[in-house]
């Protein structure tokens, strides 16, 4: 639904050119939540600003529905977003108009006469669960619930796509969480595709189908979440799901362990220590549910060599668990390779 091409976007300041975007290759599924995390001024806002061409490249394209907006001339560029709703991290409503004329404002630019534009305003707000305000003014209106008409503002044109750009930053914990609720019942009830920005791992355990990880404007890890926690050394499973740094220490065996479904339910480690007679220290653990998916990881020490725990480790493998040797360096190599596991670059979930 949205690809971009070796996506570039380069600005002039103080005679001098500064990279936003260096060739950001993204594809986003029809009908997914994808999420794009990464630190203040990775360009992840240029990036989103790129996809509907409120920002145009420098080189590179932009393929939305199948229609390169890179190469559209004007006329035809209004057109193409108007099937693209965006919503703003900092709301962007009119003070002096209320609820309902807020939602009817892109109507009116359409050209919708006063009494479709009221029927459309109303099913949306209703779809929001904002029925009831739609003669209140933004300052009578919780963040929550600006942020809400911002989203029926941003779907008044049936958009096929919605782009978030921090929609829940500004927002406290809570209302964050029933924001992204009700952009997940949107992609399902409507079909939307939604390209979110955020620098918040939560938004993307919570929402999320896939993701990306960007860093100095480039894309250095992407792929779906489950995915990504199923490749050895991912950066995005070990921000969604941290469970301590490796401890230092000789004679032992540090292990990581990523549990998917079933197994996370399984008494696996008991039986570990029983059969094998070994004993287990549990360094740290985590367990999420994702997309309906129980996700779990968790770090254990074996005592001995890599070379004392193959057997134990190919107990762990023949249950279904992720297997990755945090240390030394070259067990982690050892491990992967023995499991038939294709190197992480250019993989799915892997660097780009």
């Amino acid at each position: 639904m949205i690809t971009t091409t070796n996506l570039k976007k380069a600005y002039r300041s103080r005679g001098r050119d500064i990279v936003a975007l260096d060739g950001v290759d993204l594809h986003v599924r029809e009908g997914e939540v994808f999420g794009v995390v990464g630190r203040s001024g990775a360009g992840k806002s240029t990036l989103i600003r790129c996809v509907n061409l409120l920002e145009r490249p420098t080189s590179g394209t932009v393929t939305v529905a199948g229609q390169d907006l890179t190469a559209l001339h004007r006329r035809g560029l209004r057109a193409a977003r108007g099937r693209i709703g965006m919503v703003f991290q900092h709301f962007n409503l009119l003070s002096a108009r209320t609820v309902q004329q807020n939602v009817e404002l892109p109507l009116e630019i359409l050209g919708l006469r006063g009494a479709q534009r009221s029927r459309r305003a109303g099913e949306l707000l209703e779809l929001v669960g904002l029925a009831d305000r739609a003669g209140a003014y933004p300052a009578q209106l919780s963040g929550g619930q600006k942020q809400r008409v911002g989203i029926a503002r941003a779907l008044a044109g049936k958009p096929r796509v919605l782009l978030s750009d921090e929609a829940t930053s500004a927002l406290d914990p809570q209302t964050t969480r029933s924001i992204l609720h009700l952009l997940r019942d949107l992609n399902r009830q409507l079909g939307l595709t939604i390209l979110l920005i955020t620098h918040e791992m939560d938004v993307i355990k919570t929402v999320c189908d896939s993701a990306a990880l960007m860093r100095d404007g480039r894309i250095v890890e992407s792929g779906t979440v489950a995915e990504l926690l199923a490749t050895p050394g991912s950066e995005l499973a070990g921000a969604l799901f941290p469970i301590g740094q490796v401890p230092s220490g000789a004679g032992r065996t540090v292990i990581d362990l990523t549990f998917h479904g079933d197994s996370t339910a399984q008494p696996v480690i008991s039986h570990l220590a029983r059969s094998y007679n070994v004993d287990v220290s549990i360094l740290g653990a985590a367990i999420e549910t994702i997309g309906g998916l129980q996700v779990g990881r968790m770090r254990i020490a074996l005592p001995g060599a890599f070379e004392d725990n193959v057997v134990p480790i190919g107990y762990l493998r023949e249950q279904g668990l992720r297997v990755d040797v945090a240390e030394p360096e070259r067990a982690r190599s050892s491990v992967t390779a023995s499991a038939g596991d294709p190197a992480p670059a250019g993989t799915p979930g892997g660097p780009r």
